[in-house]
């Protein structure tokens, strides 16, 4: 699988997860990953919000190339 873990090890990190947060935590905590995780992707698809880069309009190129 993934990173190098196997079946075992996924078992065993579900496991300890279901201790340390319960049972009835646990679609909570899968449904926050999965937002975050949509969000993300989202923001990288996103283009920049702000684009402060100046254009120059046609005219002023022309003005700039007769100079």
């Amino acid at each position: 699988m993934m990173f190098g873990l196997g079946i075992p090890e996924l078992l065993m990190i579900l496991v300890i997860i279901v201790l340390i947060f319960g049972a009835t935590r646990l679609p909570q905590i899968g449904e926050g990953l999965g937002k975050g995780i949509k969000n993300f992707r989202a923001a990288l698809r996103e283009p920049p919000e702000i684009d402060v880069t100046p254009n120059k309009d046609p005219e002023q190129k022309q003005d700039e190339s007769e100079r």
